[in-house]
């Protein structure tokens, strides 16, 4: 137990070599020794030591670690041992770590694989058993509270296989199976399903993923699967998510930034070897929210973080907006809280701020926005949280088993700090930074700054109302362009020291200058959608951030970013342009003072895919022997490499005793067949790759009597269930012409007893569409020859062939215009340079122009029928050159001839070919449903039809008995009829004319007569007789009911009952009104109160006329359906007068006056008696109308963090519309702003952590078809800790 607790110490070099210096009088080298100590003893005698080292002013031997002896790079064989070793001096002692490519080792949790040893001043990294993973870049780094230095280290681990990997990989073989199996598997990775370059925007979630096979599958291995951006391993984070699944890897991008921008990498490592594939990731900024503003600031780092000091740095934007960004703004936050400060009154211009003021020991994270003339960006992403400390207290956190003890010297004086130098100086602030000094006591110092200006004896004291704890400190508000002198004194509780020895003379202004413009850049093309960018680095720059590329179509004068994070590089690939368009690229650099002038325009480019090397040609065979030459055939490449084929090269080699000698090339000048007597493809851009091999091949005459095997195979209009196949005649015919070809097919993945004829008679022409092709199967072809003799040998296999339509594939259709001219049009959006195209009957080049005039421009080309007959029917193909096989067809036949010649003739044919299979015809409009009618609503009649397609120009006009109808009456009658309401939709062709009532001088015929170009259309619908009586009954049944119900009316009507006691019950059920809704109510009465009850239900307002009028028998009142009448019968001079009538339901009235005059016959009755009647429904317009009832204050006050909801109560019939206004603009419901109407009745609004900017006017409008009303309050959002700052005399004189 006692040995326990005893610890073994150890007096190193270190020991001896102090001791040496501060006893001056020893002369004599003291011996190394090691002894046993109490742990007691051994601080008491640090303590005492210590102090004695400040009495001999040790000061001087402080200084940061320092490598004596750096570690020296190796290259080691696999499977040998590596050892690194350097020699670090400092005081107090460094502490030493090892990295590898910057990620931190940890020898103790692997101790099968490094060994990390430190002796005295000597270490050392131990790597065991080396393998391919562990070719490296390895740091080591030592820190001491002085500083911390590092120096690096390559590790190359070569295989002993190297050479014939080497030869391995020069012939095409992948690495992996040249490197070490595990357990003896050697192991294959293929990566398919891969992930394209890929356009986000902030805010957005992206997904990357790829499939990733390994053969052979070995039970529970899993690779080790890496993704990296830019080369640099990501880790699993908030923003980063990875997931492998066994066979897909996928890496998920949550809420994008423009940090995100980058090339990403998919690593899989297996112990047999790596596969790796990479795309770019493009990051667009999110839409400003004022039009102009700059879009956010990027990359936020935090640098030189001490006790209250921190150093922020970001990186610009692409996009500066409307003008040039005049500053930017920083703002903190303290972790774990939601309040964010800004940093800066006054925007800086350059990248780079120091923040003062943070609290010790506290973390924070913090953002940036950029300004304008036109407003403030968007914040950027937050920044990692960082605490502020002092960097001595942070490697005690980091290393507390070290023991810096310290000894006690409460109440001493500190002595001067020393060092004290400017580290940054810009017009905005200038940066002071020193060194503590030596004599400073256990408690620790604080500083003060002072500062002179240049040309006076007085300094002033810049933080006299706190000392600083860092011994970093940044001045703002300094004169720009005059020079100032800074100086540092220490204090505690002890006094204030004396100061520091002055920094000189320091003129404020920028010291980093813009960078220079970038050179010429040159645009080359790369693929249909990329371009790719060189231009000349920035001269004498400093402090480069990188490079911004910025795009143009030729003409608009409007800039686009290729890319929002900047590039180091002078080389990038710009993607998402539009095929075809003309492009120029100018560039410009950034660095921490700004942007740079941009570069000159380059020249303009087309987006095109590069031209490059065609494909290998294919399906060598032998055509023709005799005995001294032979005849060989072949497919043309594939993919010719964006330009026409040139020529092929053949190589020819001996075979004995199956032995094959050399290859030697037959010919020395490109071929411009696919045959030669006796192979390489050439265009502009060079050789293709060799062909495969064929079979040795015996130069023998042939005796044969069957044709020989057609040569030349290809394809055309490759599409989901059909694809046309093309050859040429075989070279040999054999004892008699060919008359004809089978052609047969089967799926690629089908074994030879598959193959089966597309056809079964014999096929004379040399092409043939086949059809009924599963769309997504690959399928494979050859063909047979025949004469008299036989069949011969099928073709070489052509395949296999992926039957799917090419995205954006285009048809040919036929035109006629208005002057009947014939034409086809062909349509390609993918024209290469150099690209034509090639029309075709019956799939032979049209030579001969006298038939057909053809007009190509701008990627579509237009056939033109000179003079049409039949002689013009046929199969007509269009085949784009230089492309992937671009190509489309169009047949016309002798079905449906009509007895016209010349022209009428094929305009027939081709307008029945049309009408068969487009959605086109000159002549007529073709109408979907002929015209019908239909009974809704109020009575309301509704005629309609649809057409199938037509123009922005058809015009419709609608026809009553052979009258024009124009909008609401008929047109050339002596009296119109405001009763007609006309529609018609373009887009779905819907036309339709509506009726407010059908009436007697109704019945007859309706049309619709439509006109579009020179087709027209005609439909018609006759109502007359009984069917046109019982519509109008219906019509007349279903108005009277909707008028009924828009007032109080009877859902039961009147009945009886009689009662246990012998009483006769009335009762009835009527739908009264008030001002919200309607209600259904139960009326019942016995018998002796029913006419009161009576009463009661159908007399509902009153008329007056200088006082109340009272019923009698010549003046009676009620309400029919939705009018309220007044009769008077056999009026006299007495009855003439004003009349009024009023209706109240206890809120809300309606008031009706009406001036009677006459002589009172019947005529002049009725005229007032019509005059006495009024809607109802007026009256219930005002009741339904929407209206925000309560619920919402006048003003709200809240504290800034907070959340706020509030709910206001809504009313209207029928329910009204909701929406929510901020000072007059539309809110949309978001993460901060939450919107919800339930029940039709509440309507609330959510707004999440509230803060100064959601200050304002607020209104909860509604509206529905009777009106609209707006419930009013304002917000008010205040921060306590602003108002605490505020004087207790603040606003008093």
């Amino acid at each position: 137990m006692e040995a326990q607790e005893e610890e073994v110490t150890e007096e190193g070099i270190n020991y001896v070599a102090m001791r040496n210096l501060f006893v001056r009088e020893a002369r004599e080298a003291m011996e190394v020794k090691v002894e046993k100590k109490t742990r007691s003893k051994h601080v008491r005698e640090s303590a005492e030591w210590l102090e004695f080292r400040k009495k001999m002013n040790p000061d001087s031997l402080t200084h940061r670690p320092e490598f004596i002896v750096k570690p020296r790079g190796q290259t080691v064989w696999e499977g040998k041992d590596v050892k690194l070793h350097c020699t670090v001096a400092g005081w107090p002692k460094p502490r030493i770590a090892w990295y590898k490519n910057n990620v931190l080792i940890d020898a103790k949790a692997h101790p099968e694989k490094y060994t990390a040893e430190s002796n005295y001043n000597m270490h050392s990294l131990e790597i065991k058993n080396c393998d391919f993973f562990d070719t490296a870049k390895y740091h080591v780094s030592a820190l001491n509270v002085k500083g911390e230095t590092s120096a690096v280290a390559s590790v190359v681990v070569k295989s002993s296989r190297f050479q014939f990997a080497v030869k391995v990989q020069s012939r095409g073989l992948k690495l992996s199976s040249i490197l070490h199996p595990e357990h003896g598997v050697t192991f294959e990775t293929t990566i398919i399903d891969k992930f394209e370059v890929a356009f986000g925007s902030e805010g957005e979630t992206l997904s990357l993923g790829c499939t990733v096979i390994i053969y052979p599958t070995v039970k529970k291995y899993q690779p080790e699967v890496v993704w990296y951006r830019n080369s640099v391993p990501l880790k699993p984070s908030k923003w980063v998510h990875t997931h492998w699944s066994g066979e897909r890897a996928v890496l998920t991008l949550v809420h994008l930034n423009k940090e995100d921008e980058g090339m990403y990498t998919l690593r899989v490592n297996t112990k047999s070897g790596y596969d790796t594939y990479a795309a770019y990731v493009f990051v667009r900024d999110a839409d400003v929210e004022v039009e102009g503003v700059p879009v956010a600031p990027l990359d936020v780092r935090c640098h030189d973080a001490n006790k209250d000091y921190v150093v922020v740095t970001w990186k610009q934007p692409a996009v500066e907006g409307s003008s040039s960004i005049l500053g930017y703004y920083i703002d903190r936050c303290e972790v774990g809280t939601h309040h964010w400060a800004q940093c800066n009154e006054v925007p800086v211009k350059y990248a780079r701020f120091p923040v003062t003021g943070l609290v010790e020991g506290r973390s924070y994270v913090f953002r940036v926005r950029a300004v304008n003339k036109a407003g403030v960006s968007r914040p950027s992403r937050i920044s990692e949280a960082v605490v502020a400390m002092d960097p001595s207290d942070r490697l005690q956190l980091l290393c507390p088993n070290d023991e810096y003890l310290l000894a006690s010297s409460v109440g001493v004086v500190p002595g001067e700090p020393t060092d004290v130098v400017v580290t940054e100086a810009t017009k905005s602030y200038v940066v002071l930074a020193w060194k503590p000094p030596a004599q400073r006591g256990h408690e620790g110092v604080m500083y003060y700054i002072e500062k002179r200006i240049s040309g006076t004896d007085t300094w002033q004291r810049v933080n006299t109302g706190m000392p600083v704890k860092s011994p970093r400190f940044a001045l703002f508000d300094l004169a720009e362009g005059k020079s100032y002198s800074f100086r540092v004194r220490c204090c505690n509780s002890a006094g204030v020291g004396e100061a520091s020895e002055s920094t000189g003379e320091v003129i404020v202004g920028d010291k980093l200058d813009l960078p220079s413009a970038p050179g010429n850049p040159v645009a080359t093309r790369n693929t249909d959608t990329s371009v790719v960018v060189f231009w000349g680095a920035s001269k004498d720059v400093q402090h480069l951030v990188g490079y911004y590329i910025e795009c143009s179509v030729v003409g608009t004068d409007v800039w686009m970013p290729c890319n929002n994070k900047p590039v180091k590089q002078t080389r990038f690939v710009c993607h998402g342009l539009i095929t075809g368009a003309n492009y120029v690229f100018k560039v410009k650099a950034v660095n921490a003072a700004g942007y740079s002038q941009s570069s000159p325009n380059s020249d303009a480019v087309v987006v095109q895919a590069a031209i490059s090397v065609p494909g290998k040609p294919t399906g060598v065979t032998l055509l023709e022997a005799f005995k001294d030459y032979m005849v060989l055939g072949w497919n043309a490449p594939a993919n010719n490499g964006g330009a026409d084929i040139r020529g092929y090269f053949v190589d020819y080699r001996t075979v004995k005793g199956g032995v094959a000698g050399k290859w030697h090339e037959m010919n020395h000048q490109a071929l411009t067949t696919t045959s030669y007597k006796v192979i390489r493809a050439v265009n502009m851009a060079g050789v293709s790759k060799p062909s495969l091999p064929s079979a040795p091949l015996e130069c023998k005459e042939w005796t044969i009597t069957v044709p020989g095997v057609p040569v030349g195979l290809h394809v055309l209009e490759i599409r989901d269930t059909s694809v046309v196949v093309l050859w040429e005649p075989p070279v040999f015919d054999g004892r008699s012409p060919v008359n004809g070809y089978y052609l047969d097919v089967k799926e690629a993945s089908a074994g030879e007893e598959c193959w089966k004829g597309v056809h079964e008679k014999v096929n004379k022409m040399k092409y043939m569409k086949v059809t009924g092709l599963k769309g997504g199967a690959s399928y494979v072809f050859h063909v047979r020859a025949q004469n008299l003799v036989g069949v011969g040998k099928p073709s070489a296999v052509l395949g296999p062939i992926l039957a799917q339509t090419r995205p954006g594939t285009k048809e040919i259709y036929v035109d006629v215009d208005d002057d009947g001219v014939i034409s086809m049009v062909f349509e390609c959006s993918e024209m290469m340079e150099g690209s034509e195209f090639v029309w075709s009957k019956n799939y032979k080049e049209i030579t001969d122009t006298s038939r057909l005039t053809i007009i190509s421009e701008r990627g579509k080309s237009r056939a033109i029928f000179n003079s049409p007959s039949l002689e013009d029917l046929g199969t007509f193909s269009c085949v784009v050159t230089n492309t992937d096989g671009i190509s489309s067809s169009y047949t016309l036949t002798e079905e449906g001839e009509t007895p016209f010649e010349g022209c009428l003739r094929l305009l027939g044919a081709i307008l029945l070919s049309v009408y068969r299979g487009h959605d086109i015809h000159p002549f007529f409009i073709p109408f979907k449903n002929e015209m019908a009618m239909e009974l809704l609503e109020k009575g309301r009649v509704r005629f309609w039809t649809q057409v199938e397609k037509c123009t922005s120009d058809c015009q419709v006009e609608y026809v009553f008995n052979d009258v024009i109808i124009s909008q609401g009456k008929i047109l050339c009658l002596p009296h119109c009829f405001q009763k007609y309401t006309m529609n018609f939709d373009k887009s779905t062709g819907i036309i339709e004319m509506f009726m407010d009532s059908l009436e007697v001088t109704d019945e007859g015929t309706f049309t619709f007569n439509l006109v579009d170009g020179k087709a027209k259309g005609t439909t018609s619908l006759v109502l007359i007789g009984d069917e046109f009586r019982e519509l109008q009954k219906k019509s007349e049944f279903a108005r009277a009911e909707w008028v009924r119900k828009q007032g109080p009316h009877f859902v039961e009507y009147l009945d009886f009952s009689v009662t246990p006691d012998c009483d006769v019950l009335l009762k009835c059920k009527v739908i009264e009104t008030n001002v919200n809704n309607y209600s259904a109510v139960d009326i019942s009465s016995k018998m002796e109160h029913v006419d009161k009850a009576l009463f009661d239900v159908c007399v509902l307002d009153s008329f007056t006329r200088d006082g109340k009028i009272a019923a009698s028998e010549r003046v009676k009142s009620g309400v029919t359906g939705d009018q309220l009448w007044l009769k008077i019968n056999e009026p006299t001079e007495k009855d003439k007068g004003k009349y009024s009538m009023d209706i109240f339901d206890g809120k809300d009235g309606v008031k009706r006056a009406f001036d009677l005059t006459g002589q009172g016959d019947i005529g002049e009755y009725n005229a007032h008696k019509l005059s006495l009647m009024i809607d109802t429904c007026t009256f219930i317009s005002c009741l339904d109308r929407a209206r925000v009832v309560g619920g919402l204050p006048d003003v709200v006050a809240i504290q800034e963090g907070k959340s706020l909801n509030l709910t206001g109560n809504v009313w209207g019939e029928p329910v009204p519309e909701v929406s929510w206004t901020k000072n007059e603009k539309q809110l949309v419901s978001d993460d901060h702003y939450k919107l919800k109407f339930e029940h039709n009745k509440f309507a609330s609004i959510t707004i999440a952590a509230v803060t100064t900017a959601d200050s304002g006017k607020y209104a909860l409008v509604v509206k529905n078809k009777y009106g609209t009303e707006a419930g009013e309050f304002t917000v008010s959002v205040y921060n306590p800790e602003e108002e605490e700052k505020i004087p207790l005399n603040a606003g008093w004189g």
